[in-house]
């Protein structure tokens, strides 16, 4: 027979039985409207005029989400393990912005109450935790985490090197006053933003540009693919890592992403 930490482990860490299906849809809801009260609340003429219905809501909303953190540490296998996670974080950012607007409650830090009830946004990262297709995602762009920083590596080394050159070419005019600047203007150029705020005049100035206009096309699609064929290899069947819970190939022996063995006997 199982335990009731057992069944409610099943219910609120699971998602494949009816209860835990209800559990997480019940709080994709419950985020749901809180992200959309905070938005609400923000508009000048409805959030004064309602102030003591929102803060009421605000409550409720803290105590669902408060007994949910709670629940979670208690009937964790690895209370410290899930309280220092990605999502226990998240959880933790959900409640910990009304307490402390508590304390808080000052006339004079008044901003400081402000900028905490802001953060209740946070919340609408709990979504992701709901969904299938979420973890999907987050598998894919995990295991594609080092090839994305060595290419965002290699297009800070082209931003700094064409906006140092900008910089040297515009003679610290139009805009180009530092290399910062510079770097800035390659950035916004590069991904194809294009403010307009600083903008070469010299010939020389304007070929770099093009070149870099040109260049950020095909920047575009490179995280592009990366993150598709990482897509593709997750939402296939495969071996689930136990160390990182990567999903590798049914051919792999060793992880992809830390190289942990999978297996110890080589499959017939």
């Amino acid at each position: 027979m199982k335990s009731l930490k057992d069944k409610l482990f099943i219910i609120v860490f699971g998602h494949e039985t009816k209860a835990g299906k209800i559990f997480d849809v019940s709080l994709l809801w419950f985020i749901v409207i809180s992200v959309i009260t905070v938005m609400v609340e923000s508009i000048p003429s409805i959030g004064a005029r309602y102030e003591s219905f929102f803060f009421t809501i605000e409550l409720i909303f803290t105590g669902i989400f408060t007994l949910e953190y709670i629940l979670r540490i208690l009937i964790s296998p690895r209370p410290l393990r899930y309280i220092f996670s990605f999502w226990g974080v998240i959880d933790f950012l959900a409640i910990i912005p009304t307490y402390l607007g508590f304390i808080y409650s000052g006339v004079h830090s008044f901003r400081i109450v402000r900028t905490l009830r802001l953060l209740r946004v946070f919340r609408i990262l709990k979504l992701a935790k709901y969904s299938k297709e979420s973890v999907v995602l987050f598998n894919a762009l995990r295991s594609a985490s080092y090839k994305i920083m060595v290419f965002l590596a290699s297009v800070l080394s082209v931003v700094i090197i064409m906006g140092t050159l900008l910089y040297a070419v515009e003679d610290n005019n139009y805009g180009f006053t530092s290399i910062p600047s510079s770097i800035y203007w390659a950035i916004v150029t590069v991904t194809t933003v294009g403010y307009g705020d600083i903008v070469p005049q010299t010939v020389a100035g304007k070929i770099i540009a093009s070149v870099i206009m040109i260049t950020g096309y095909a920047i575009i699609a490179i995280p592009t693919g990366i993150v598709t064929v990482e897509l593709t290899r997750s939402s296939k069947k495969g071996i689930e890592c136990p160390n990182c819970k990567t999903v590798n190939p049914e051919t792999s022996r060793y992880c992809s992403f830390c190289g942990t063995l999978l297996y110890d006997e080589v499959r017939e």
